[in-house]
């Protein structure tokens, strides 16, 4: 029985329903799976978070690798599931939790060692989910997120295609995508195809003040169509000619559009609005 048949009947007999309110879409290609285990990296000393196992196929293959593997799973009825497939399985290096992933307490969290994250996101909470991780005092070595396909785009952007989401992420990290995985690749198929990325943590910009940080990027994105330089006087209450006037002392061109910046361009640019 192929993949898709299996994931059909599985949820038939368990009376699941997959709810495009939670991004239920089942992965049911299994080289994509293969894929993105090799993209995480996972070794035997590695201590993973799966955020949104699912039906548990990719669970099983990080397992077979890890030292440790912590799932997060939202659904009641599929975690009940998760928790039989791992006694079922023998799955002993596995700890399955019943919550948000937004609601997890990292403090709390008894395994303060490195670790890595492997997710399949909805779209509504990729961005709270990425700031959550990597803005915290205990961010992950790495991400290997499956997303809506424009969504990985636009972080891993590069200057001159740069957003307010693709700052945000790469401001703490690497981004790249590393497969797209069209939609007939799911059950049932979503309206877009999607795409893995790995997000890789770097080393924080060091005496960066993060919160003014933001506020300058945010304020210098409020209008797409705008020039750096609208934003910035709109933004800071000053007049267009002080805002060309620092926008040229940080050494950029007083045309300048905020998608033209990368991360370290708007590190120097904010030293200009200290």
């Amino acid at each position: 029985m192929n993949l898709l048949d299996y994931t059909i009947n599985f949820c038939r007999e368990n009376g699941i329903k997959p709810a495009r309110s939670k991004g239920q879409n089942f992965l049911i290609g299994e080289s994509v799976y293969d894929q993105i285990v090799a993209a995480a990296e996972i070794n035997s000393d590695d201590i993973v978070m799966e955020v949104g196992p699912g039906l548990g196929f990719l669970t099983e293959k990080i397992c077979e690798r890890a030292k440790k593997v912590l799932t997060i799973e939202l659904d009641d009825k599929i975690f009940v599931l998760l928790q039989k497939k791992i006694v079922e399985k023998n799955l002993n290096n596995l700890e399955a939790h019943n919550l948000n992933v937004l609601d997890f307490r990292l403090d709390e969290w008894a395994e303060r060692e490195k670790y890595k994250i492997v997710a399949n996101l909805p779209y509504n909470i990729t961005s709270v989910f990425l700031r959550k991780f990597l803005s915290s005092d205990f961010p992950p070595e790495s991400l290997v997120l499956m997303l809506q396909k424009e969504v990985a785009e636009r972080i891993a952007a590069r200057p001159g295609k740069m957003s307010l989401l693709a700052v945000s992420v790469q401001f703490y990290a690497d981004a790249e995508v590393v497969l797209s995985v069209p939609s007939e690749k799911f059950w049932p198929a979503p309206e877009v195809d999607s795409a893995v990325i790995k997000i890789v943590a770097r080393k924080k910009y060091a005496d960066i003040d993060e919160d003014k940080f933001f506020q300058l990027v945010k304020i210098g994105f409020s209008a797409k169509r705008k020039m750096l330089k609208n934003n910035l006087a709109a933004g800071f209450h000053i007049s267009m000619d002080e805002a060309s006037k620092k926008i040229v002392q940080a050494g950029f061109d007083e045309k300048v559009r905020a998608q033209e910046l990368g991360v370290g361009d708007w590190v120097v640019l904010l030293k200009e609005f200290l």
